[in-house]
């Protein structure tokens, strides 16, 4: 017989004779097996094995705890001794207390649980009390509450300290209230994947993609993350004896109470993260104020703000996979982000040519496509505004180059033929694409203003509809199409189409695409279009409604003689000296503008895409702003005490940072992270003859960045108006 303990296999020798009582006075066994003889009256060798299994001696048998974490809770850099630390399991019901422990005089801890985690579980650790050993004396400190959330399988040594909780509550803010976490598996998978992402779990430091080449120093998020990471020190160190009480009023939220710990403080900045971000920097100088005669500040964590932010945001870029100058962002039911990119990364790219394929990134921002070249094949070249996902999973690119439709398979690979679906050079320039709830294809040709209709996708039946007639300018079409760019289908099973060269949206029954309505928006360049629950269409006009005479007709006038490619040019060139631009439209159900429609605020600039949340509320993507613009929707009961429909939740200028350039689309994933494509880098290089040698591989932008938790999720893919999961 092979034992799996060697130390148990060396003192076999040891035990008395079947028959006898097992009394082992041997000190080794004594001391390696105390307690056994409570148990162990009769034994024979036949039967040891067993025996040894049942009470837990061998090594296989022994009561292994199916999670053991051994870790350190600091404050201010510091141990934090006499901390009250609990083991939770969260799923989509209240969470599970699996194991409790109280830290050391060095801040160390050790837990243990004998449940196995399931599959769809997280698990996380919540630190409360204690005394900070960087202020001895201090006494026990009943506003510390700290959090980790480390996942499924944690590592088996964690670290829980201010910047963990940071990372922690951000990535998690759809999901937690006070010390519960709890949503649906995918959600929390997401939430808990992204964790990392900020902090390194394991020794409490900086994690990897926010001290990566395109983060890092290129944005402001690690001085947003360090700089609240230092103010929460200054409650869980004391550094002043009312350093708790003035936090916690710096983060009492619009019409409600002061927090009463660090975790609830944390919660409520981010849940209203634009509301008066001024009272926390306050407090950055009254709790480190620089030294006299000197220059920094002695704070636990580097870098730190030097003004207060416009809204307290962290967003993260991330980039590879192929990626270059991204366009239609969407979600699989993994929570994947898929997105057709306009260029070919290290080509020389142009607005006059679009050559780009397709591009995949997990929940966590990690590339999953090849890199430099992304998905290739299937016809796809160039795509715009054109991607959309199935309920099978495969993935619909249309293209602005290839002049195609093209189809992937979930793992990237092309199910189109090698010159994707043209129909014979039928196609133009090509933009929107949806998947209808019944399986239907419906896709936008820019250049020609037709809707093509691929009956449960079935390329074989395609049909064509909004063609003109011949010898009349495209305006005159039937369904009064000019430039259509994206579309949308609402509950009544009826297709929106936004016009980029227009103020106006058509509108048909799938059924019968015949029975056209064509709707005033009250906007010019309509680009993005979104349902929400209710049924209204929001639309993001470009141009807003200054567009004037002379660019109406310059634009009239490429899209009749055939020179489209010229119409970015046109835009951006009035876009960028017009910052007031840019508006998004409300049309309810029966066709009508919602009052107050078009809204502008909210840091409206160029609007470009629109995406509806869980909660109703409006997200837009500004081209020329660079920045995204957050609005209080249909459920006024879902947004910031006293919000009217259309209001903006976004500060003036909106939410800014995370690298982000000119802006395409904007969509939301199932863990409620916002989503922006970083479509433009260097706009002159994207002109002949602007374009120099030097920079002329600058024009397509090189990330899509990503705001975590700031929204309500949707279910993904996205099929019709926004769901929750």
């Amino acid at each position: 017989m092979t034992w799996i303990n060697g130390d148990i296999a060396k003192d076999f020798k040891l035990w008395p004779a079947a028959g006898t009582r097992a009394t082992y006075d041997k000190a080794p066994l004594r001391q390696r097996y105390e307690g056994a003889e409570k148990t162990l009256f009769t034994i024979n060798k036949a039967h040891m094995v067993t025996t040894l299994l049942a009470v837990g001696i061998l090594g296989c048998g022994q009561s292994e705890a199916a999670v053991r974490i051994e870790g350190q809770v600091q404050a201010g850099g510091g141990p934090l001794a006499n901390s009250t630390v609990t083991l939770w399991a969260a799923s989509a019901g209240d969470p599970r207390q699996l194991a409790q422990a109280r830290t050391n005089s060095d801040g160390r801890f050790d837990l243990s649980s004998q449940e196995t985690p399931g599959a769809d579980v997280i698990l996380y650790v919540v630190a409360k009390g204690g005394e900070a050993s960087v202020n001895k004396g201090s006494g026990d400190n009943p506003a510390i509450t700290m959090l980790s959330v480390l996942g499924n399988s944690p590592a088996s040594t964690v670290v829980i300290n201010e910047m963990t909780t940071v990372a922690s509550v951000w990535t998690h803010n759809q999901f937690i209230d006070g010390t519960a976490i709890r949503g649906h598996a995918l959600g929390l998978k997401i939430a808990a994947g992204n964790v990392p992402s900020f902090v390194n779990l394991q020794t409490g430091g900086w994690g990897a993609a926010i001290q990566d080449a395109v983060n890092s120093s290129q944005t402001t998020t690690m001085a947003n993350f360090a700089t609240l990471s230092s103010l929460l020190a200054g409650c869980t160190t004391r550094v002043r004896p009312d350093a708790c009480a003035s936090l916690l009023d710096a983060t009492t939220p619009p019409g409600g109470k002061a927090p009463t710990d660090t975790l609830g403080a944390l919660q409520s900045v981010a849940r209203n993260c634009a509301y008066r971000p001024e009272r926390l920097i306050a407090l950055l100088d009254a709790f480190y104020p620089v030294p006299q005669g000197k220059n920094l500040r002695r704070t636990p964590y580097m870098p730190y703000l030097n003004y207060a932010p416009s809204a307290w945001t962290l967003p993260l870029k991330f980039t590879g996979g192929g990626l270059s100058a991204p366009g239609k962002i969407m979600f699989d039911v993994e929570g994947n982000a898929w997105t057709g990119v306009n260029f070919i990364v290290g080509s020389q790219a142009s607005d006059d040519l679009w050559d780009g394929n397709l591009s995949k990134f997990a929940p966590n921002g990690r590339p999953l496509s090849p890199e430099t070249t992304g998905f290739q094949g299937g016809g796809v070249e160039g795509p715009g505004f054109g991607t959309a996902i199935g309920a099978d999973g495969n993935v619909w690119v249309t293209s602005t180059g290839g002049k195609t439709i093209s189809l992937f398979d979930k793992s990237g690979k092309p199910i189109s033929p090698p010159d994707g679906y043209n129909f014979g050079g039928q196609l133009g320039i090509m933009q929107g694409i949806i998947v209808a709830p019944n399986g239907d294809i419906w896709t936008l040709d820019f250049e020609k203003d037709q809707v093509v209709h691929l009956p449960k996708g079935d390329a074989s039946k395609v049909k064509f509809y909004c063609r003109s007639t011949d010898g009349k300018p495209n305006k005159d079409n039937p369904c009064k199409l000019s430039g259509p760019f994206h579309l949308a289908i609402d509950q009544q099973d009826r297709i929106w189409i936004t016009n980029a060269i227009g103020d106006t949206v058509t509108r048909f029954p799938a059924s019968d695409p015949s029975k056209v309505e064509v709707l005033q928006t009250g906007g010019h360049s309509g680009k993005g279009m979104a349902i929400d629950s209710q049924g209204n269409a929001w639309i993001a006009n470009t141009l807003g409604t200054g567009l004037d005479v002379g660019t109406k007709l310059e634009l009239l006038e490429l899209k009749l003689t055939g020179r489209m490619s010229q119409l970015h040019r046109v835009i951006f060139d009035y876009l960028n000296g017009n910052s007031s631009l840019g508006n998004i439209s409300m049309l309810r159900p029966d066709g009508t503008p919602a009052p107050g429609s078009p809204f502008h605020g909210g840091g409206a600039w160029g609007s470009w895409g629109v995406a509806i949340d869980g909660n109703d509320q409006v997200w837009s993507s500004n081209f020329a702003g660079a920045s995204i613009t957050h609005l209080c929707g249909a459920r006024t009961e879902t947004c910031p005490p006293g919000m009217k429909t259309g209001d903006p939740i976004s500060p003036p200028g909106g939410y800014v940072g995370g690298g982000m350039q000119p802006l395409t689309d904007i969509g939301i994933d199932p863990a409620g992270n916002v989503w922006v494509a970083d479509n433009w880098q260097r706009p002159q290089s994207c002109f002949a003859p602007y374009a120099s040698e030097a920079t002329s591989t600058l024009c397509g932008g090189n990330g899509l960045t990503v705001f975590f938790g700031m929204a309500k999720p949707v279910r993904a893919p996205q099929i019709g108006p926004a769901r929750t999961p």
